[in-house]
């Protein structure tokens, strides 16, 4: 999912500084009899605070206004450096009252929410005290990956609902604000430079080729018109007169208003580029090595220093192109570097889609019949199932230059749009068909959409945690664990290259544990870095290169991925250990999953306490 500058806890922003939960003096600790109560009291404020500054959020979410607390469809929420301070008071205020709270008066699926809580908080703050950007982890606000340009059109187009004449009104007003939202965000780019903090000249380019892309077409042709082109004529209560009118409208605010608040943005940015430079580290901005340390902390939730990162990273690319050359000479592949054997199968004519409309097309049908092949596997190694449905999209078009290669937006709590992960089709040599499966269980069955589902649709995880939070190292760990996971099952029991491709994204992740930390901590270059992850997983140059700037404005981020896994895998070996033939598989997972995304730390003793009981 886009990373907004108010992800950090994997939500929108949050609250209004004049709610309890930030504005009072520390509670007194809680008698026994009310220490739950006091606790989802509290709660429940922080959930109304965070969801009354983060309207797209509440629409992400599918809320009624009811349950939201006020009227958001109209609205976008505050990018400004003081509506991210509003968002740090709310978490400090509730942080101090969560502490506060008898720990031990309360029962353990409590015990598990506080832990998970406070354990988000606490990482929150420990990025957001560094007021750039986003903060460490995302410390600029305006990249080829950050900023309101990146996620806005397609937030309006895919997820703002257009059923009646009020969404209708509702979605020119977000479009005016979307011109407010630009010019926060634009006003920060040099309030940053002035700290000495300027995103490097690579990531700008790629920023400005993407913002001069949108300017460039005509206002009709935007994406922010032609979704009123495509939708208004499903809305039965509106004429075709005042359809004309409002696409005429929209017309209208994009040429005069959204269309110069690019053209500011542009101008931000080229006028800071002459100062920027090519180092790729957060090494180099103002307290970088501090910044890296608590993105790390955030995004792993370990301890896990950056030389340990590295070193796991290291010996796991030499366990793994081990097992990719075995595959590789199976098929007679036997000349030259894994990565050169790898490359060399990439470029064959039997593995390629045609780069063209028709090709995009075949690769999303052979991922949808993927995906009914696992689901039905599903009941093998899951006691819960996951209900919503699942979409597999093509990554807009206006922002697949610097977008990643695929991610997830999970379905809406009322069941109103369905889980959807987005591929990156901008060409599909990046996609060698050996390749799609893995992709496919990772974004998909069993990985994200399945967790994330699960979660969403337990009915007894707290509504903070289970729409509001997020964890990194839990999430993404589980969607490489559920990559395994298809290989376990036989997935690639007659598909010896799909296994290829599956032992390559692992090499893929645990080559982002070696080139983060190169990059953030031991000071390697973007090209260092490229050259790096390429000899490691034979990936073409481009899409290695988009990845590599992506680690650089997202520092920490990329680690999640397999410092997760190695995670979810030592806790197994360990319940295997410990249980021998009692072990069941299912009841692992369900205890993994059902209580939704957690801290790696929280989700150790939630494994270790099930163990015993089965014991």
């Amino acid at each position: 999912m886009s990373l907004s500058r108010r992800a950090l806890l994997g939500a929108g922003a949050a609250g209004v500084a004049l709610l309890s939960g930030c504005a009072t003096a520390p509670a007194a600790a809680p008698t026994t009899g009310d220490a739950s109560t006091q606790m989802h009291a509290l709660l429940d404020r922080t959930v109304a605070a965070m969801l009354r500054e983060s309207p797209e959020r509440c629409t992400s979410l599918g809320l009624t206004e009811e349950r939201a607390g006020y009227r958001f469809v109209d609205k976008l929420g505050d990018s400004s450096k003081e509506g991210n301070r509003r968002y740090r008071a709310i978490i400090e205020g509730a942080l101090t009252e969560l502490r506060a709270i008898d720990r031990s008066a309360l029962p353990s699926r409590d015990q598990v929410t506080l832990d998970v809580v406070t354990t988000s908080f606490e990482n929150n703050l420990g990025t957001s005290r560094f007021e750039v950007g986003g903060g460490a982890g995302a410390p600029y606000v305006v990249t080829q990956l950050t900023g309101a340009y990146t996620n806005t059109p397609d937030f309006l187009d895919a997820q703002h609902p257009l059923r009646n004449r009020d969404e209708a009104d509702a979605y020119i007003a977000r479009l005016n604000e979307y011109v407010r939202v630009l010019d926060q965000q634009t006003a920060i780019i040099a309030e940053d430079a002035g700290l000495g903090v300027i995103p490097p000249d690579f990531a700008i380019d790629r920023a400005l080729e993407q913002l001069n892309a949108f300017t460039s077409r005509a206002p009709a042709q935007t994406v922010l018109v032609g979704t009123l082109v495509r939708r208004l004529p499903d809305v039965a209560e509106i004429s075709e007169a005042d359809r004309a009118a409002y696409i005429a409208r929209a017309e209208a605010i994009v040429r005069d208003a959204v269309m110069p608040a690019y053209q500011r943005q542009i101008d931000g940015l080229r006028a800071v580029r002459p100062h920027a430079v090519h180092d790729a580290g957060v090494w180099r901005l103002p307290q970088g090595a501090e910044m890296y340390a608590a993105a790390l902390r955030s995004r792993t939730t370990t301890t896990l220093s950056p030389d340990e990162i590295h070193d796991m990273g290291a010996e796991l690319v030499s366990q793994f192109n081990s097992e990719m050359d075995a595959i590789l000479r199976s098929q007679g592949m036997t000349r030259g570097s894994v990565a050169q054997r790898i490359q060399a199968l990439s470029r064959r004519p039997d593995q390629l889609y045609p780069n063209t409309d028709e090709g995009r097309a075949q690769i999303l049908a052979d991922l949808n019949a993927q995906t009914r092949e696992i689901e039905a596997l599903m009941p093998q190694v899951f006691g819960t199932l996951a209900q919503a449905q699942l979409e597999i999209r093509r990554v807009p078009p206006y922002t697949e230059a610097g977008a990643p290669g695929g991610y997830y937006q999970r379905a809406a709590l009322d069941g109103s749009r369905p889980g959807a992960y987005y591929i990156n089709l901008r060409n599909t040599a990046e996609w060698p068909k050996f390749t799609l499966p893995t992709l496919n269980y990772h974004e998909g069955v069993p990985g994200h959409h399945w967790q994330i589902s699960i979660q969403q649709e337990s009915g007894s995880i707290p509504f903070i945690r289970s729409a509001m939070l997020g964890f990194s190292a839990f999430s993404e760990g589980w969607g490489l664990y559920a990559e395994q996971l298809a290989d376990e099952l036989g997935i690639y029991r007659n598909n010896p290259l799909g296994r290829l491709g599956y032992l390559q994204s692992a090499t893929f992740r645990a080559s982002r544990l070696v080139v983060d930390t190169g990059m953030h901590h031991k000071r390697w270059s973007r090209e260092q870095a490229i050259q790096s992850m390429m000899q490691a997983t034979g990936d073409v140059e481009s899409s290695v290169t988009t990845e590599i700037e992506r680690y650089c404005v997202w520092p920490g981020q990329a680690c999640s991925y397999m410092v997760g896994r190695q995670a979810i895998n030592r806790m197994r070996a360990d319940a295997q250990q410990r249980l021998g033939a009692r072990f069941d598989l299912k009841n692992f997972h369900d205890t993994m999953l059902a209580n939704g995304a957690v801290p790696l730390s929280v989700l150790e003793r939630i494994v270790r306490e099930w163990a015993a009981a089965q014991a």
